[in-house]
């Protein structure tokens, strides 16, 4: 993957559709999580199978060596073999069948990429580097979680309920102060436990919107 490539990003929805797993091992099983995580349905194909990602509920296991033509089907696929011959052949298939294909620690072999991801409920922020350095992205993503705690989750759910109470009213959400609002202190009070007080500067936007 050239390094001046722009990839163009994306939050795919995966709930309900079957995602294909290629790799049995430590990784594959973090990539499976992934997706279950989302709601995917999962199928592994791997000659061997760690105990942890067979057990895992939602998740179908073939102990099997992949065979060209697997990818027919799903919706994504995720390989995470460690063997550059196998990421190659799933690439292929996967570009002949129009199913996009992440090959773990190989971007050559990718139609796209995984950014390392921090998750606050709804909330999801994500680090990528196009697949250059992973171990740059975990970094990142690290030194987040330390600045973006729990309270962003509870900042994002009492964002979202005023939002909704100004568009059942037939308001328009576009252009109100909500930057303001973001700014006035709330996420300072929700920490201190005073979330009551920040619920208050939310009802005031919106007591003036629907004035």
């Amino acid at each position: 993957m050239p390094i001046d490539e722009i990839l163009y990003p994306v939050n795919l929805r995966v709930l309900g559709h079957r995602c294909l797993v290629v790799g049995g091992g430590q990784v594959a099983l973090n990539k499976a999580d992934g997706l279950l995580e989302a709601g995917a349905q999962v199928d592994v194909v791997a000659p061997d199978v760690i105990p942890e990602l067979e057990a895992r509920p939602g998740v179908t296991v073939d102990r099997r060596p992949y065979r060209s033509g697997d990818v027919e089907g799903y919706r994504l696929v995720v390989v995470a073999t460690g063997h550059a011959e196998v990421n190659a052949e799933v690439y292929r298939d996967g570009e002949a069948a129009g199913v996009w294909v992440n090959s773990a620690d190989d971007p050559d072999h990718c139609s796209f990429t995984l950014p390392s991801r921090l998750r606050r409920g709804s909330l999801l922020v994500t680090c990528s580097t196009g697949g250059h350095s992973p171990a740059l992205s975990r970094w990142l993503r690290q030194r987040l979680q330390d600045e973006i705690g729990p309270e962003y989750e509870t900042l994002l759910c009492l964002l979202s309920e005023a939002r909704e109470r100004i568009q059942s009213a037939g308001v328009h959400t576009e252009g109100l102060a909500w930057q303001d609002v973001m700014d006035s202190g709330m996420l300072e009070l929700i920490r201190s436990g005073e979330t009551g007080q920040a619920q208050a500067k939310i009802d005031h936007l919106v007591d003036n919107t629907l004035m």
